[in-house]
């Protein structure tokens, strides 16, 4: 297979492709995390706490969101780089085991299909803000708070193009 193919066979349109694939794992025992965002412009501190991320279990699935929710999120001139383009680059990544694709404002239906072991999300979040930590934890999974990289977002780094050009 070549690694544009490999890259290609972790992304993941809708959960019910993916489905088999998680499966796989659980039932090998692999102990399963799952993060969450829109990744527009990847900068460091996403590689940061993507690599977190994945020091937490064996797997890690990212839920990407789609043009249609960054939109709703971000507004009307986000996202900057597609849907499809911002899942390859994440797929391409070491630490990312797949990436799903998911229409809505949050993960929340996803992560209650996925019931990941580990929901992972930024310090700036209060446990109780996070989408799905109350199906994880009546699941006996574990919700982690990861400290982000100082210095380093997505509307920051706009904001430095804007200025500079």
């Amino acid at each position: 297979m070549t690694f544009t193919e490999i890259i290609q066979t972790k992304i993941f349109t809708d959960v019910q492709h993916f489905l088999p694939v998680l499966n796989h794992w659980k039932n090998a025992g692999e102990k399963v995390v799952f993060t969450n965002g829109c990744f527009d412009l990847v900068h460091r501190g996403h590689i940061d706490s993507l690599s977190k991320a994945a020091d937490l279990g064996d797997r890690l699935i990212v839920g990407l969101n789609s043009d249609v929710s960054v939109k709703q999120l971000k507004g009307e001139n986000r996202p900057l780089i597609d849907q499809q383009s911002r899942a390859i680059l994440l797929a391409s990544l070491l630490m990312v085991d797949a990436v799903v694709i998911f229409d809505e404002e949050t993960p929340y239906q996803l992560i209650q299909q996925v019931v990941p072991d580990v929901l992972v999300k930024g310090t700036e979040y209060k446990v109780e803000e996070i989408a799905g930590h109350d199906i994880v934890l009546a699941a006996a999974g574990k919700v982690e708070r990861i400290g982000l990289t100082e210095g380093f977002s997505t509307t920051d780094l706009i904001q430095k193009i804007k200025e500079r050009y």
